[in-house]
């Protein structure tokens, strides 16, 4: 082996050993202000939220048992389809990434199997770098055909940040939760965006 190799693996290993404790602790700070600013957030936008009890059973959906991902907030969502927010930090030697998953409680997927991913598709015009002209979805086969034949969705969808590189939307079943969870990089949605995503949580609820 290379002194050179040698060297590269005894830096990276230094980057990681000291990289992950700090963002950690950035973590537990920066999540929390992340989870009080998109709390203040929805309700300038009409929307009522309200802090969830610490330790329910929503904070642990979709969280491996590694202390690299972890909930730092948990957010009531009031007279909607949409149930809870949920506020994940994912720690790396590079920093924190956040992300929100909307929770939709969805009983009648208990049991079932073969439950796949729907993730939203951006078509662009030129195809590399234009400009999002339409939007598509795929994964489950029948969820997905609901989803693409809704024109009200989509042009809601294209009218918002969803149609930006950040604003990515996956849908990932939980029947052993007996939840959903629909995906975004952490963002502090507009209206149109929010009701975009109570749009898809009707469907997976009438699913």
């Amino acid at each position: 082996m290379e002194w050179a190799d040698i060297l590269t693996g005894a830096i990276t290993a230094l980057v990681v050993i000291i990289g992950i404790p700090l963002a950690l602790r950035k973590r537990k700070k920066s999540g929390s202000q992340n989870v009080e600013q998109l709390s203040g957030h929805l309700q300038e936008i009409g929307i009522k939220v309200s802090p969830a009890r610490k330790g329910v059973a929503e904070e642990k959906i979709g969280m491996s048992h590694s202390f690299i991902r972890s909930s730092v907030g948990l957010i009531e969502i009031a007279g909607r389809n949409i149930n809870y927010i949920n506020v994940i930090g994912v720690a790396s030697q590079y920093g924190v990434n956040y992300f929100l998953d909307y929770l939709v409680s969805s009983p009648g997927q208990s049991g079932r199997t073969g439950q796949k991913k729907t993730r939203m598709i951006r078509k662009k015009s030129p195809a590399i770098w234009g400009r999002v002209v339409d939007i598509e979805w795929k994964g489950d086969i029948y969820f997905s055909q609901q989803l693409n034949l809704d024109y009200q969705l989509k042009d809601k969808l294209l009218q918002t940040e969803a149609k930006k590189p950040k604003g990515n939307i996956e849908i990932i079943p939980e029947p052993k939760h007996e939840y959903t969870r629909v995906r975004t990089v952490y963002l502090l949605p507009s209206s149109d965006l929010f009701e975009a995503i109570d749009i898809i949580a009707k469907y997976i609820k009438s699913g």
